[in-house]
């Protein structure tokens, strides 16, 4: 049976890293039958989620919060299904822990090798998507992990639902119930607690606008790896096809519920010609796009360009909303996004091979696409790949957040 009563944040922490312990002797067919049933026990809890949800929605606007947020917040049937298929396809992965890597030096006489781990506990601190607290959970589970969900005052409701949906299916076969908890956000010393507790706490996951990430790696003492969102650049060269540079933008924004890659910010070139530019403007603003440039192509384009600001250039709009500037060189919208962009992921279209090597090599992204949009697909149709995000910021963890992502690696040296 399930415990309702509150616990204070120590108990959380300490049961967490128990439970951690505890999953370390269960296999990864045992894990992956907790990720199943999770994703079943999610399934046929649609109902309770979403009246949880409705409750939420309803408090949220007489808080008169955002109508972003609402919108990041508002769970749906078909984000729920898409949950569900995502926790299917992690259960179905290959378990991550198997991984035996050869170690990049020999300690003679003895053998060197190097073997997946997991880290721990995890914290996943996020506002707004309910859902993806449900899928942190699934990516700690199939790879050993505690996880430790801190949602906002705006998902309370529903965060609580979710883990007590979750603490279930985990009783139900047998899998320790706290390697998935919730923190309370009913206070703030909650949050500032979990991001100190180095003795229980391995790693910590923001994720949502860049004010919480910013607080969350401000306050930290635990390792934070960042999640990043939108103020994705396009680098559009006149050599690049007018329709692809369309289509890639627009792509870009389809992904639901979260704008991981949007492309925000679009760099062109003077030589591009006005026609060509006014038929993209009108095609993107017949999408519902909201479109800003620099001083000059809104001079030149009233009808279509609001004048941006100058921080507009390195925040995300979150939203379907794209700015266009001039640059003279790739040279100099290298530079630009090297200085502005989230380091995520950013894009060039160039009919050019020498343009297209210049971007990979020079530009500072975690992910380069060229020729190719950046939509973020968290559960991708090829391959068995699942990704929770990406993340900008150097070191080993660089990039699409996936299982392995979860794990560290112990070198074994055996005689």
């Amino acid at each position: 049976m399930i415990e309702s009563s509150p616990k204070n944040p120590l108990t959380i922490f300490k049961q967490a890293y128990n439970a951690f312990l505890a999953l370390g002797q269960f296999n990864g067919n045992e894990r992956n039958r907790g990720v199943i049933a999770i994703a079943n026990a999610i399934k046929t809890g649609f109902d309770r989620i979403l009246e949880a949800n409705t409750l939420d929605l309803e408090v949220s606007r007489e808080m008169a919060v955002s109508e972003q947020m609402i919108r990041w917040l508002r769970l749906t049937p078909e984000r729920l299904e898409t949950t569900v298929e995502v926790l299917q396809q992690l259960a179905e992965a290959s378990d991550p822990l198997q991984q035996v890597i050869n170690a990049a030096y020999q300690l003679n006489p003895s053998q060197t090798y190097c073997q997946r781990m997991p880290l721990g506990v995890i914290a996943f601190v996020y506002e707004g998507f309910p859902e993806l607290a449900m899928v942190a959970a699934g990516f700690s589970l199939k790879s050993g992990n505690s996880l430790i969900i801190r949602g906002s005052n705006a998902s309370s409701h529903s965060d609580g639902v979710i883990t007590e949906i979750i603490q279930e299916a985990l009783e139900d076969v047998g899998l320790p119930v706290d390697c998935v908890s919730g923190l309370p956000c009913d206070s703030s010393p909650s949050l500032e607690e979990l991001l100190t507790q180095e003795n229980y706490v391995n790693l910590i996951i923001p994720y949502g606008r860049p004010s919480l990430i910013g607080r969350v790696s401000q306050l930290a003492t635990v390792p934070v790896l960042r999640a990043a969102m939108g103020n994705c650049y396009l680098y559009w060269s006149p050599s690049g096809d007018l329709e692809l540079a369309r289509q890639v933008i627009i792509d870009s924004h389809g992904s639901i519920p979260d704008p991981v890659n949007a492309i925000e910010k679009v760099l062109i070139s003077p030589h591009h010609n006005s026609s060509t530019l006014s038929r993209l403007f009108k095609s993107l603003q017949e999408k519902g796009f909201k479109l800003r440039g620099d001083t000059r192509l809104a001079a030149d384009f009233p009808e279509h360009l609001t004048i941006a600001t100058d921080n507009d250039w390195q925040r995300p709009y979150l939203e379907k909303t794209v700015a266009f500037r001039l640059v003279d060189t790739l040279t100099d919208a290298i530079a630009w996004i090297n200085n502005y962009s989230s380091g995520h992921a950013d894009c060039i279209v160039t009919e050019s091979y020498r343009e297209s090597r210049q971007f990979a090599m020079e530009s500072d992204s975690a992910l380069v696409y060229i020729n190719s949009s950046p939509r973020f697909d968290r559960n991708p149709k090829q391959g068995e790949s699942v990704f929770l995000g990406i993340s900008n910021q150097k070191g080993q963890r660089r990039g699409l957040i996936n299982l392995e992502t979860f794990t560290t690696l112990k070198q074994v040296v055996q005689g």
